[in-house]
């Protein structure tokens, strides 16, 4: 890294929920987690690990500017429908050395807020969801 200026800088991140531009979108995290299963090895003293599987998380932090998530869920989710979504982040800063998109497929929503609201505070909330898949459109190069 030439310089400090080539740290992606969040303000420039943007996402999308099946195609529709989220606007109000002001944080996005996307996580892989490994389980791993203990693996004890005759004459080593340390225990050793496998990976068995991984659980794919994240979540998506918005200011309250409409109803979006509930006219994506409300309904549904009452009905018992399991809805599932694509999510794409990207983080394009001009100042780094390119861009990084990434899409999220099989999205669900772990809960739906209806209501959290506080005089004189703006109204914010954080998504949270599983997936079942992702893939690297685009990622920014090494130097």
């Amino acid at each position: 890294m030439d310089s400090a200026k080539r740290v992606v800088n969040g303000t420039c991140g943007r996402i999308w929920l099946d195609g529709d531009d989220v606007s109000e979108c002001y944080g996005c995290k996307l996580s892989v987690k490994t389980t791993k299963e203990k693996i004890h090895m005759a004459g080593q003293m340390a225990v050793d690990n496998k990976i068995t599987g991984i659980e794919l998380t994240g979540s998506i932090k918005l200011y309250k500017c409409s109803s979006r998530m509930a006219r994506l869920l409300g309904e549904k989710l009452k009905s018992g429908q399991d809805v599932r979504f694509t999510i794409i982040s990207k983080l394009d800063d001009p100042d780094a050395y390119g861009a990084e998109r990434i899409s999220v497929t099989g999205v669900s929503f772990d809960d739906l807020m209806l209501a959290d609201w506080e005089s004189g505070k703006i109204g914010q909330t954080e998504v949270p969801f599983t997936y079942t898949d992702y893939k690297f459109i685009d990622m920014i190069p090494e130097e």
